[in-house]
């Protein structure tokens, strides 16, 4: 990669880009475009529903727009999306409303205000996201604010497009001094959003009240040109550099904003609610832009107590963001920020990360009412695995159980620091499942949040996590030991599904090297299908279903396999894994292995790195681990 060649193509690409012209012009684009003349909530909507849409089954929608950095939030973005951009984007009333991120700590808020910002400066340099504003204006204000009030309801007529706002102090001077009241001749750009030049993206974050000015949201009085220009309300005696003037036809980013002083509170409410606010001796300077703002529930909690702030609260729509609550999300999540570490460079053996997500979503499910329902069996339900005895329904029922399930619990940066804290004190080039786990009970301790009683819970829940992992090891260790696996299966499945066939069709099997007329092996069937749960009373059924699953695949061309049944696949993997259990018991606790079992030894570490994604290291620590499980 040439970086310098990049940028350079950068620049050339904003200079195609780059229009100019005057007010007319304009007017003349938008009779081609009126998309050009959208708000700062329609831009936001259409900017997230124009990367794609997706509606899954159940009926909920999926945005591509937050794929990348948002994990395991699907439905508090749906929602998002739905209540609040959505209607805001049509002008109904929401779009007067303060956006509130409520949500725990490192859950995600931050990085979805982040996502908007990134995601509206690219969109600006798109053909449906353009943006055009009054050339040389520090608030880049809409030149639609030029047409006279009285004639905006033959013009929405005519261009299909509604004006909203008043034409700025300084935009109303520069009209009458500098184009003599000829508003078809005022110069008109195409503007792009950047948050570093401060254009339609604003970020205010509160310091000191004390020392802490006004001016920071609403531009200043510049003391150097009054003698110049003779009174402090002529506008160009005035700064819009405040973070409202600048975000005007984007969005700000209101920080902490429930920590901040009341007066700077107060501008907020004639904003939202009439899309104007005041700055100096003016009158009210309008402004089209989306106010975001985040914080945690226990100062939101404390912010709505306080009576004084009632008129405040009503003007805000408050969106929670919880934490995800998916083991598959939630691996994702510390695998991008191992990406964006020192500590990519570590080798982290298979499973580690997984078990460590399944400890983590375990402390932040609260337990169901329902006596059938663990937090184990909640955990996999939510991550959109199968559970016998439960459906899509009964999970969407869980879901609606706890209206603040996963707004507490373990957050995603402690682990990722238990997960520095291992590597860094032990120089550790290769970490597994049990030094992550180990790691995060140790950390404990040193948590200033952690209650006794939910330290009591957590250490449960690593115990749960710790025998989830036992599980998958084992597995793991079983299936690289068993030689040509597929195959192995395979040959198992077809002779089942000969004894299958031949039982429901009461007849009888030859023996391919006799020719000697068998019945069904009953022996065999019941083998396998009591691995996954298959009773006495339910193996007619259940063979009956595998001949009808046969037939439909035949009847349209196709091949049942291995592949082909879910139920069926496991089953023959346990009675794989089952039948070899003593082979391996035996070649991983043996001290002083025999040449067959250390060729047996090296063959499964060379499969388990080969096949699996282990390295020498790991591979041969778990060898030892399930050893020691099995002797147990």
């Amino acid at each position: 990669m040439d970086i310098l060649k990049r940028i350079q193509e950068r620049r050339e690409q904003e200079e195609e880009l780059k229009w100019e012209g005057t007010f007319r012009e304009y007017l003349d684009l938008l009779k081609e475009k009126p998309h050009l003349a959208q708000s700062a909530h329609s831009r936001v909507y259409n900017m997230v529903t124009q990367a794609g849409v997706e509606e899954e089954e159940n009926g909920h929608k999926k945005y591509a727009f937050f794929d990348e950095d948002i994990y395991g939030l699907d439905e508090a973005m749906e929602r998002l999306v739905e209540e609040y951009f959505h209607p805001a984007a049509r002008r109904l009333d929401v779009r007067k409303r303060i956006l509130l991120l409520m949500g725990p700590v490192s859950g995600g808020k931050s990085t979805l205000v982040n996502l908007l910002k990134r995601g509206l400066e690219k969109y600006s340099y798109t053909d449906e996201g353009a943006v055009f504003a009054i050339k040389g204006c520090p608030m880049h204000e809409d030149p639609l604010h030029m047409i006279p009030h009285h004639l905006r309801d033959e013009f929405r007529e005519e261009y299909g497009i509604r004006v909203e706002g008043s034409l700025s102090p300084l935009n109303t001077m520069r009209l009458e001094q500098d184009y003599e009241g000829r508003m078809e001749d005022v110069l008109v750009e195409r503007i792009f959003f950047s948050e570093d030049k401060r254009t339609g993206i604003g970020t205010f974050s509160p310091s000191d009240p004390k020392s802490q000015d006004i001016a920071d949201l609403t531009g200043s009085i510049d003391f150097s040109t009054i003698a110049e220009y003779g009174s402090e309300s002529d506008p160009r005696a005035y700064r819009f550099d405040g973070e409202l003037n600048k975000a005007n036809r984007g969005m700000m980013e209101f920080q902490e904003m429930l920590k901040c002083d009341e007066k700077f509170l107060w501008h907020l409410l004639s904003l939202t609610q009439e899309g104007n606010f005041k700055a100096g001796r003016f009158a009210l300077i309008s402004a089209d832009e989306l106010i975001v703002a985040h914080t945690n529930e226990a100062e939101y909690r404390s912010f709505i107590a306080n009576k004084k702030n009632e008129a405040l609260h009503s003007r805000m729509i408050v969106m929670p963001v919880p934490y995800n609550l998916k083991v598959t999300q939630e691996e994702r999540i510390y695998e991008k920020m191992i990406r964006e570490s020192d500590i990519r460079d570590v080798h982290i053996a298979p499973h580690t990360l997984k078990v460590a997500a399944m400890f983590t979503i375990l402390t932040r499910l609260k337990e169901s009412k329902k006596a059938s329902v663990d937090v184990l069996k909640k955990m996999y339900l939510y991550d959109g695995e199968d559970v016998e005895g439960f459906s899509d329904v009964d999970v969407e029922e869980l879901k609606k159980e706890f209206s603040d399930e996963g707004m507490s619990g373990i957050d995603p940066r402690y682990v990722i620091n238990r997960i520095s804290s291992t590597i860094i004190k032990k120089e550790m080039t290769s970490i597994n499942a049990l030094d992550v786990l180990r790691s995060l009970k140790d950390g404990l301790d040193s948590h200033p949040s952690i209650s006794k009683e939910d330290k009591e819970r957590y250490l449960e829940f690593i115990s749960l996590a710790r025998k989830q992992y036992d599980d998958l090891a084992k597995k793991e260790v079983q299936k690289a030991f068993v030689y040509s696996y597929e195959e192995s299966a395979r040959t198992l499945m077809d002779n089942y599904l000969d004894n299958v066939e031949a039982y429901c069709n009461k007849a009888k099997l030859r023996d391919p090297l006799t020719g000697e007329e068998l019945n069904p092996d009953e022996r065999l069937m019941r083998s396998i299908e009591e691995q996954i749960g298959v009773s006495e009373n339910a193996k007619k059924a259940f063979r009956e279903e595998i001949l009808i699953r046969i037939s439909a695949y035949a009847r349209k061309g196709k091949k049942f396999d291995y592949q082909s049944h879910e139920r069926l696949r496991e089953a023959i993997q346990k009675k794989l894994f089952a039948d070899l259990k003593d082979i391996v018991k035996i070649t991983t606790s043996t001290k002083t292995p025999d040449e067959q079992q250390l060729k047996k030894i090296n063959e499964v570490v060379a499969t388990l790195i080969d096949e699996h994604g282990y390295n020498s290291t790991s591979a041969n620590e778990l060898l030892k681990y399930v050893g020691s499980l099995l002797n147990r």
